[in-house]
């Protein structure tokens, strides 16, 4: 599917937050999952940021799909890395920094209306 039929919502209309359940959608579904994710931003700003607060450099992490997979892969034999991370906190970490870098890269979710 190319980015043009991508799905497209506006984040900026009641109609279209309604597309996007953040809560009953997303957090209800996957409280302890979300947590460990959160959990593996943490430690890995506290590996590559010391004493700087939460946030990400996107110029120190830019081989998303590559650590993603070694992640998977590890995964099949160990449930946690050596810091102590579930490697699947972190093929989900790099996953979703992936769609957020293909996000911004096509703009796909800015200014677009709700398709109906």
């Amino acid at each position: 599917m190319s980015k043009e039929n991508a799905v497209r919502f506006d984040y900026t209309t009641d109609e279209g937050r309604k597309e996007v359940p953040l809560y009953s959608g997303l957090l209800v579904y996957f409280p302890d999952a979300l947590k460990q994710v959160a959990h593996c931003s943490k430690i890995a700003n506290d590996q590559h940021n010391p004493n700087e607060t939460l946030h990400w450099d996107k110029s120190k992490s830019k081989e998303e799909l590559d650590s993603m997979l070694r992640h998977l892969v590890d995964s099949i034999s160990e449930d946690v890395d050596s810091d102590g991370i579930y490697h699947l906190a972190k093929v989900a970490w790099r996953s979703l920094s992936e769609l957020q870098r293909r996000i911004e890269r096509v703009s796909i979710y800015k200014n677009f209306k709700p398709i109906k």
